[in-house]
């Protein structure tokens, strides 16, 4: 078998990457209790505040945004004005895209997770999860369709504040922890 030049570079850099750092049994452990209070909190106000009206706290993607803001505190993508800002843009801009488009699932879709991203681009707060909060305002049905720009405020707005709450407040008393980051804080303070 004859391997390319170029296979053996990909190979010897996947070979010397950096690994992924360990963490420690308690660090796993703030990351659990961060993600059980901040999912338990939507669901548990899902489930008994909004029961029987047809409306709920919680979506998919903040089962990524507890990845993020539990277990990956320190990276840019998991400070609180991405988990907000781009929960926020992400849903306007699937609910807009879902009106513009209701019959065009093969169109409205793909409009809205790629104009999130470059909306959460421009504006400085990209959150993965944000891609799966537009998509979930095309495809969610008519339980969401129905709530039209409300799907903004409840559940996302405020799922995602709810569960930063529990993020500041649980990640802070973590030892070893901080926050927002320390390198978020001063930047939110010059804007």
């Amino acid at each position: 078998m004859n391997i390319s030049p170029n296979t053996l570079k990909v190979i010897e850099r996947i070979r010397t990457a950096p690994q992924p750092k360990v963490i420690c049994k308690w660090q796993i452990m703030w990351s659990w209790i961060g993600a059980f209070s901040g999912i338990g909190l939507v669901s548990l106000l899902s489930g008994f505040v909004l029961a029987g009206t047809g409306l709920t706290l919680i979506i998919g993607s903040f089962g990524a945004s507890a990845v993020l803001i539990y277990g990956a505190v320190d990276s840019p993508l998991a400070q609180p004005r991405n988990l907000i800002g781009g929960h926020i843009l992400s849903a306007i801009v699937g609910v807009t895209c879902f009106q513009l488009f209701p019959d065009q699932l093969w169109l409205a879709s793909p409009a809205a997770v790629a104009t999130a991203i470059a909306v959460m681009q421009f504006t400085g707060t990209v959150h993965p999860p944000g891609g799966a909060t537009a998509l979930i305002a095309v495809i969610g049905g008519p339980g969401i369709h129905n709530l039209g720009y409300f799907y903004v405020i409840l559940p996302v707005a405020t799922g995602a504040v709810l569960m930063l709450i529990v993020a500041m407040v649980v990640n802070n008393l973590a030892p070893g922890r901080c926050y927002p980051s320390r390198a978020e804080i001063p930047s939110m303070i010059k804007e």
